[in-house]
């Protein structure tokens, strides 16, 4: 046999034992199981592991924010434990599990239980806590919630009247304002802007946003941030802010965004920006790895030209699993995203939002109480924002921008 022909036999071998191999998912968030029940819906039969730092067990990360009100513990948070959805989609799950590296050329990812090969390599690891520069002796003592175990810890800090700091008036400090307030605790919010959400909102409905949470008892303190964080022994939490300000309080909740959890997918050699950079079929710069959630800057014509974003919201990741399921399957498929309401969890005065994407030159307009659109100069329609009892306008909504898109 000659050297060429040996070679091919080689390749061919080679090129049999990966197709062999199982599909690999990193991550059991809401993208990761997503991708494994739509994959498992088009294809039954292909070996699928998945690999997670936590226990496994399916819930939904947005109710941590409004889990309180609710008088809900971690444990009731969870909508299906680790074991059912092992039995239902027929994965084999290694839970509390690290993923270290990728090795691209032979299609494999070092564990900290091992090297397994993948035939196709599903970045779904999602996001982790920005975590600011704070001077003092307590400022390790700041609490971020992106988690169940977060959430437990969260809760075993609290007790009846505590003072809590929120640092961000973004979404999700909003909502866990509203959540703790509405629940009998005492809470300032922190934020260096001049009121709550004011990257989405328009400054009225921010205005609106703001007064109806101080209704509940929210303590406001904007144009400002955490300078430093101190405890005398077993004392309260002596907060000073970066405008001399000082506060008591019993905990410090950090609500301040989260970051793209991309170190391993770049350590890798992936390309990556904000987020993991995936093409329309959401594919990664290395061959047959591919990446969807919180970590990933999607690359789509449904998101406008040349736009290439993080989309950290729940319908996103649907539509993406869907789209990825078909292309792991052998039927490339380029996602789509149609339009996505944004819910905030905010009972004081709830509010629905598809926003602009970043950058489009234009205005929020009133169209009456309670009812926004965002025009763009083009003379399209943009965006709505819902508040109140106007969020039943919803599918309205949805049909006006979608023929103006």
């Amino acid at each position: 046999m000659s050297q060429s022909a040996t070679e091919n036999q080689q390749s061919n071998s080679q090129n049999a034992d990966i197709s062999a191999r199982p599909v690999v998912i990193i991550g059991s968030g809401l993208a990761g199981w997503s991708a494994i029940k739509e994959f498992r819906k088009l294809d039954t039969q292909t070996p699928v592991l998945m690999f997670t730092r936590e226990s496994g067990d399916f819930y939904a990360k947005p109710a941590l924010s409004n889990a309180l009100a609710q008088k809900k513990d971690a444990d009731q948070l969870i909508t299906t434990p680790a074991q059912k959805m092992v039995s239902t989609t027929g994965v084999t799950l290694l839970q509390n599990t690290e993923v270290t590296s990728i090795d691209a050329a032979t299609q494999e990812v070092v564990t900290s239980k091992g090297r397994f090969g993948y035939s196709q390599l599903v970045l779904a690891n999602g996001a982790s806590a920005i975590k600011l520069p704070i001077s003092g002796n307590a400022a390790n003592e700041t609490i971020s919630v992106n988690s169940l175990k977060d959430y437990s810890r969260f809760r075993g800090l609290l007790f009846e009247g505590a003072r809590v700091l929120i640092m961000g008036a973004g979404l999700i400090g909003c909502e866990f304002a509203n959540d703790l307030a509405s629940s009998g605790y005492r809470v300032h919010v922190i934020d260096p802007n001049q009121g709550p959400l004011i990257s989405l909102l328009p400054q009225s409905a921010s205005e609106e946003l703001r007064s109806a949470l101080a209704g509940l008892g929210v303590m406001w303190h904007l144009g400002s941030s955490v300078h430093s964080i101190s405890r005398e022994e077993q004392a309260a939490l002596n907060v000073t802010l970066s405008a001399g300000e000082s506060l008591r309080v019993d905990v410090v909740l950090s609500a301040v965004g989260l970051k793209a959890d991309c170190e391993l997918a770049a350590k890798s050699g992936a390309q990556c920006e904000r987020g993991i950079l995936v093409n329309a079929y959401l594919q990664t710069s290395l061959p047959n790895v591919y990446a969807l959630g919180d970590n990933t800057q999607y690359a789509s014509e449904s998101l406008g030209v040349g736009a290439a974003r993080t989309l950290p919201y729940v319908m996103p990741i649907m539509n993406a699993a869907k789209a990825l399921a078909q292309t792991l399957t052998g039927h490339p498929t380029p996602v789509s995203f149609p339009v996505m309401p944004i819910v905030i969890k905010t009972p004081a005065l709830p509010l629905i939002i598809v926003a602009p994407a970043p950058g489009t030159p234009g205005e929020w307009r009133s169209v009456e109480a309670g009812i926004w659109n965002f025009w763009a100069d083009d003379g399209e329609v943009k965006g709505f924002l819902l508040m109140g009892a106007q969020t039943a306008q919803r599918s309205n909504q949805i049909k006006l921008l979608s023929n103006a898109q």
